[in-house]
């Protein structure tokens, strides 16, 4: 089968979540036709080159501008306005190249990634989508996830059911699995990377911090302050600063950093969190402000005990959850830690029936552990 798969570019999780898509899909013999955006670009051309039935398209796509741990939203605004030309032009260059090599895509699936979406839209193809943001619209959540920002969930809940609207199916992958109340619609465990799959937990004594926001000046004099040994990502330089070690991006060194930490101090991002929990590693979840997706993420990850949420770095929200690794890891050990057949599995089902045509199905035969239980048992949406 002939596939479009966009993936955005915001964020590498997206891109190393769709790595474990694609090989399964060129490994089975589909051709694929990818589009995606910013550093997943190099990402995946680094990881697929030279695999039969493989192409690759760069696009433009949005781009955010972090200060601290917030989203800096008046210069991504204007960053993307003043972007707004070329990024159009860039999109139909790729459309056109996209028509000229008589690719004819019998599906679309996206990553959270519109341009492949509008292209299954306009060309009246069905679109599956493959990604955790859904899970803020797709299903129904309890009070004590929503109660503290509810005008932060409605807003992004709206953004996430505009996105992808009217999809074929929807595979939202999760760690928590909160009751589906729309049809069309999967909850699949984390998608993993064959390094995660492949490492065997040994608790050493370093505690893992990954920080995505590199102008946050205040992490390492705070860090310094703590007892223990740190070693940070995602600051953008190296080097040995009394018990923090600034380390430099590689893909082998984070897993092996990240299974033999006693613990993990990142974001609210779901891929890290998916692969600390399946790796059973405690971690305190400090989400972007405002980013509602991550403090879901992050207020699951308190409820089911694998972690702690906190709305800032700050010493006393580390020491209290440093304190408490003994519970966290008591609780990690109940995680089942799937490995990637149930997202094989219902991927295969998806593309035996868009083959011969079928309709969109309500609800897939293949395990999982989570799907819409049909119209008599139908969740009401939230007011």
């Amino acid at each position: 089968m002939k596939i479009l798969y966009g993936v955005v570019g915001e964020g590498m999780g997206h891109a190393t979540r769709s790595r474990v898509s694609l090989e399964w899909l060129l490994a089975a013999g589909h051709e694929v036709h990818v589009v995606v955006s910013g550093r997943a670009h190099r990402f995946l051309g680094e990881r697929l080159a030279g695999r039969a039935g493989f192409s690759l398209e760069e696009i433009h796509g949005l781009h955010l501008r972090y200060e601290g741990n917030r989203v800096d939203l008046s210069e991504s605004l204007r960053r993307n306005l003043e972007q707004g030309p070329e990024a159009f032009f860039r999109n139909v260059a790729a459309y056109l190249r996209l028509q000229r090599q008589r690719f004819e895509p019998e599906l679309v699936i996206s990553d959270f990634e519109s341009w492949a979406y509008l292209y299954g839209l306009a060309h009246r193809l069905p679109v599956v989508s493959i990604d955790n943001m859904q899970v803020l619209a797709r299903c129904r959540h309890t009070i004590d996830t929503t109660a503290l920002e509810s005008f932060s969930y409605q807003l992004a809940r709206t953004a996430v059911k505009l996105k992808l609207p009217g999809a074929y199916h929807y595979l939202i992958t999760s760690f928590f699995y909160p009751p589906v109340k729309k049809p069309r619609t999967t909850l699949i465990p984390p998608i993993l990377r064959p390094e995660i799959l492949a490492a065997r937990r040994e608790p050493g004594e370093h505690v893992l911090v990954y920080q995505t926001a590199a102008a946050n000046s205040e992490l390492v004099p705070m860090l310094q302050r703590l007892p223990g040994s740190f070693k940070v990502y995602g600051l953008g330089r190296a080097g040995q600063e009394g018990n923090v070690t600034l380390c430099p991006f590689s893909e082998t060194a984070f897993v092996d950093d990240l299974r033999t930490a006693r613990a993990v101090v990142a974001g609210g991002g779901f891929s890290l969190m998916g692969e600390a929990v399946h790796l059973r590693v405690p971690l305190l979840a400090i989400p972007l402000e405002k980013q509602y997706e991550q403090e879901l993420n992050a207020r699951y990850l308190e409820k089911l005990g694998y972690g702690s949420f906190a709305e800032s770095f700050n010493e006393a929200d580390i020491l209290g959850f440093l304190g408490k690794l003994d519970q966290y890891s008591a609780a990690l050990q109940s995680y089942p830690s799937p490995d990637n057949g149930v997202l094989y599995g219902c991927l295969a089902e998806l593309l035996a029936r868009v083959a011969i045509g079928e309709p969109p199905p309500d609800w897939l035969d293949h395990p999982a552990p989570g799907k819409w239980e049909g119209p008599l048992r139908a969740l009401p949406d939230e007011p």
